[in-house]
């Protein structure tokens, strides 16, 4: 078969083309012009309006949304950072991350897994989704209002998690955050969870002090999150959930600073998706920008809204072990319109033991793949790539080219093959800019873990469709449009 390439201009990298199908490849060129991460870090134009209230808009079909921002605005220590050292920090975190999944997928350990019951009837809601390049960790964030009356404040969105938190007031010690700390004495809706009661013992790491339920979630960077738990009122722009079990964490320390919480949307019993599953119908989508060039904007969404008839879809796999991830069933590679031989399916596989598999998720940056995975698709586009000047490795990165001076260049297509599902990369998920030097690198790396992960940089661009009620995973094609 004939080598399938992409011509690269580089200025355009917003502007891609995604081909989707689940039944056939098609052949196109696309065009961009080159910019180095510092232009493209310049080229982005925020309005700090945007970071007060709840910035909302109603949607003609009463699907509520917010829009993207980039989480530089909230966090203090990245107004000076130069954006090399931001994506340095970024990886370092990110690499954090993906142990701490890996670790904790194989130890078959669970976060917060277990949920009170959903609430009934409502329309659908979105809120907006805030990329966490400044905190290094790949992270996104959305705002959401907290307590009667509502208090907007950033809190991390993340498909790795289940249990909902915030920081709260009186602080035994809490970290930075951009908005004034929750207070819940100033909430007429927050109410503590009674000891012993059935919502206290659905917590994996629960204990009692003075008739009061306690939670902890610990994560595998270190960070962790001690507090009261609660049931409290929720607000995504205007549209209020109630009784949403919280965390109200008065010990907070690790890699959240900037935000106020965390917003768990993880397949488990404590997740939000979960709680709210019989108002919203277990839909959840999200589309993640391009972080380093584009401004667009971007839209977390709950119910049947969520769903694009544009999607591709494939099936969720259960992990018997651990309910929090969500599995996907990873069957391959094509680099330039052929498939990679040397990539089975069998390097994907879920065993009955609760090991290997692969998870799409929401707060990992790079994509990575099991070693022997990773070596024959990197092989594959070395191949396809020869005719471009390599460059040094760049942390993780083993596969880097120096574009510098380049108005085009052709580079092999990527396309994940999933059951059911084909999904074409746009160049800009998996060849990105790592300096102002005009070196781009390969967006993969390879891990020791059996675990593999599709990572947000990947999904950049399409609108990812969690249908819990159907039991697939969708992608649709410029979803943020």
């Amino acid at each position: 078969m004939e080598g399938k390439t992409i011509s690269l201009s580089f200025l355009l990298l917003s502007l891609l083309a995604i081909s989707v199908s689940s039944t056939s490849l098609q052949y196109h060129t696309l065009l961009l012009h080159s910019l180095p991460l510092t232009q493209l870090q310049k080229s982005l134009d925020f309005d700090a309006q945007l970071l007060s209230g709840d910035g909302s808009d109603l949607d003609s079909d009463n699907a509520l949304s917010l829009q993207l921002h980039h989480v530089d605005l909230v966090s203090p220590s990245s107004f000076n950072a130069t954006p090399h050292a931001l994506f340095k920090l970024r990886l370092q975190r990110d690499a954090y991350r993906a142990k701490a999944i890996s670790d904790l997928a194989s130890a078959n350990a669970t976060v917060g897994r277990r949920a009170g019951k959903p609430h009934p009837g409502g329309r659908d809601f979105s809120s907006s989704v805030v990329s966490g390049l400044s905190q290094g960790s790949g992270e996104y964030f959305t705002r959401i209002g907290v307590g009667t009356p509502s208090k907007y404040v950033y809190m991390v969105l993340d498909t790795g998690s289940d249990v909902v938190w915030i920081q709260c007031s009186p602080c035994k010690k809490c970290y930075t955050q951009s908005d004034p700390v929750f207070d819940p004495s100033k909430s007429s809706s927050f109410l503590g969870v009674a000891c012993g009661s059935p919502l206290c013992r659905r917590l994996d790491s629960g204990s009692c002090n003075r008739k009061k339920c306690l939670y902890q979630v610990s994560y595998g960077d270190g960070s962790f999150t001690v507090g009261d738990f609660s049931t409290e009122t929720l607000t995504f722009r205007g549209t209020r959930v109630n009784n949403v079990a919280l965390g109200c964490g008065h010990d907070n320390e690790g890699l959240f600073v900037g935000a106020a919480g965390l917003l768990g949307l993880g397949r488990g019993r404590l997740s939000f998706p979960t709680q709210a599953g019989r108002r919203f119908g277990r839909k959840f989508s999200y589309c993640l920008v391009d972080r380093s060039a584009s401004s667009k904007p971007s839209y977390l969404v709950f119910g049947e809204s969520a769903v694009s008839r544009t999607a591709v879809f494939t099936p969720l796999v259960k992990n018997p072990k651990l309910d929090t991830f969500y599995y996907v069933e990873l069957t391959g590679f094509s680099v330039g319109g052929a498939r990679v031989p040397a990539i089975r399916p069998s390097l994907f596989k879920l065993d009955a033991a609760g090991d290997g598999g692969v998870i799409v998720d929401s707060g990992t940056s790079v994509t990575r793949l099991t070693r022997p995975a990773y070596v024959a698709l990197r092989d594959a586009f070395r191949m396809g790539a020869k005719d471009l000047k390599r460059a040094p490795d760049f942390s993780l990165f083993d596969t880097c080219f120096d574009l510098s001076g380049k108005t085009e260049v052709k580079v092999p297509t990527v396309v994940m093959h999933f059951r059911g599902a084909d999904v074409s990369l746009p160049a800009s998920n998996y060849l990105i800019p790592v300096d102002s030097d005009g070196t781009f690198c390969f967006a993969f790396a390879g891990t020791m873990s059996g675990l593999s992960i599709i990572g947000n940089i990947q999904q950049q661009g399409f609108r990812v469709v969690f249908d819990l009620a159907g039991n697939r995973l969708g992608f649709a094609p410029r979803g943020c449009a």
